[in-house]
């Protein structure tokens, strides 16, 4: 499970012994929600619908005594002066609410009030930057196949040691899906210092190797001496993602098996599994799943999600320096540092 998460891992690893996935499963059971879980292990209600969670958490609340305070943005957290235990909270109205313990919960640091009281308070914040983002690629391979994936390809970063496997999609604006998002994340901060200029390279078949793809085209020459070139894709591959590789390799489209070159061999397998793509950037700001950055782990007491520096104050989900790879993870790791900051609070109250 921690090998999921680029930053965190080691920290999460007591927290999800405590509360991990099956009691998470269970606590949304137990509240009326029925989960499915799809082929790739991520988890949704049997409704398709994100209100679903929203109003079982809501209405949860709501059974427990918890008062919630619409349009009260929060512009200070401070610890109480004249010697009394305790927070100040300061609302953009000028009012200030006293709290014996506080749970910041404010998500991601960018954006967020957050991360800001944290570093008021005396904490480190870990510099935010974006990530599971997508790849802005502008490439004529791709260009007009908008929405056409692949189940099982192989993204690497060229010059880095960074790569990932899973479905592949593009987009209208370059490369998605798992493969692009987990390698975003594991590469979050690397990628952000190329400012999102980078070269990448795609397998179109996974982990199957130049050697054995050639091998398995120059097979087709024996098998399928008449049959067209454009007429036979690959392990699968889509028709016309294969077309636009044939032409990349400048495979004419008439020619049959039987007319391949050894150079024209060897251009088709280097498409397949070495394809080269100038990336210019990434999905633009804000809409990026997940942020890297927010307060130092080192900092918090994850027994408890309690400040080390500042007792009575705790930190739940992305307002951490913790986020995941793309499938749930991110979720996960709200619910359970969530979880753990509420019982300690409320036992300490």
């Amino acid at each position: 499970m921690v090998k999921r998460y680029p930053r965190g891992a080691r920290e999460l690893l007591g927290p999800f012994h405590k509360w991990g996935p099956r009691d998470t499963i269970a606590w949304f059971a137990s509240h009326g929600v029925t989960l499915k879980t799809e082929g790739d292990g991520r988890m949704f209600p049997v409704t398709d619908d994100s209100a679903t969670i929203v109003d079982c958490l809501t209405t949860a609340a709501l059974q427990a005594g918890v008062q919630v305070k619409l349009r009260q943005n929060v512009t200070g957290l401070a610890v109480a002066e004249g010697g009394r235990s305790g927070f100040s909270v300061t609302l953009a109205d000028g009012a200030v609410e006293a709290a014996d313990r506080v749970i910041v919960a404010t998500g991601g640091p960018r954006g967020s009030g957050g991360a800001e009281w944290a570093r008021a308070l005396g904490h480190a914040i870990e510099p935010p930057v974006p990530s599971l983002f997508t790849f802005h690629i502008d490439d004529p391979r791709t260009r007009g196949l908008e929405g056409l994936s692949v189940p099982e390809a192989e993204a690497a970063v060229v010059g880095t040691k960074l790569k990932e496997c899973g479905p592949l999609l593009i987009t209208h604006w370059g490369m998605s899906g798992p493969a692009i998002l987990k390698l975003s994340a594991w590469g979050a901060r690397e990628l952000a210092e190329r400012s999102y200029q980078f070269e990448l390279r795609v397998n179109w078949l996974g982990g199957v190797s130049r050697d054995e793809v050639q091998a398995r085209l120059a097979a087709n020459r024996t098998t399928s001496p008449r049959r067209q070139v454009l007429s036979v894709s690959p392990e699968g591959l889509p028709g016309r993602l294969w077309e636009r590789l044939m032409v990349a390799a400048a495979v004419p489209g008439e020619v049959t098996w039987a007319g391949v070159s050894k150079t024209h061999l060897h251009a088709l397998s280097e498409q397949i599994t070495q394809g080269r793509f100038v990336v210019t950037g990434k999905s633009t700001n804000k809409e990026e799943f997940v942020t890297c950055g927010g307060v130092r782990l080192r900092e918090i007491d994850f027994r408890r999600m309690e400040s080390r520096l500042v007792p009575g104050l705790h930190f739940a989900g992305e307002v951490l320096d913790i986020d995941g790879v793309t499938g749930g993870f991110n979720f996960q790791a709200a619910w359970t540092t969530g979880r753990l900051a509420g019982l300690a609070a409320a036992a300490d109250a």
